[in-house]
């Protein structure tokens, strides 16, 4: 028995099921510049068997006047891990709550799921303000080596 399961420690469950996103102020906000993040351990549970999926999540935006903190998304993309959601419910909710939080110039959420019954799935979202026209990274570099 280890020492969180002796004490009855949840710290960590707790912190997880407490957390909020958060925005902080844009350092750069008068230049265009792009935000690549990936969270290599995304976990969610299948709405259908209750069985875990895994997948990669990547993140790039164009921030204007907020970036997200990244311990509020680490603690954040933590709440999946019990939650019983499909592979495109995730991708647009993750992209629809941090661009509701952050207003970005641009993002993308990318969803690379691990192969499950025979199935490769990746998931693309994107989101742009109407007068944006600048840099967007092309598809093709967040896709599988031997390609789609």
């Amino acid at each position: 028995m280890d020492e969180q399961q002796r004490t009855g420690n949840t710290y960590g469950l707790e912190e997880i099921a407490a957390s909020k996103l958060e925005a902080w102020p844009n350092p750069a906000p008068g230049r265009d510049y792009i935000t690549h993040m990936e969270v290599p351990e995304f976990t969610c549970l299948c709405p259908r068997s209750g069985f875990p999926d895994f997948a990669t999540i990547i993140i790039d935006y164009v921030p204007d006047q907020t970036v997200v903190e990244l311990k509020s998304l680490k603690l954040y993309i933590n709440q999946y891990r019990n939650r019983q959601i499909s592979h495109e419910s995730v991708t647009n909710t993750i992209l629809d709550e941090l661009v509701e939080l952050l207003a970005p110039r641009w993002m993308r959420v990318v969803a690379d799921f691990t192969v499950r019954g025979n199935i490769k799935t990746v998931i693309f979202a994107e989101q742009a303000k109407d007068d944006y026209q600048g840099a967007r990274p092309e598809f093709r570099r967040y896709l599988p080596m031997n390609g789609i």
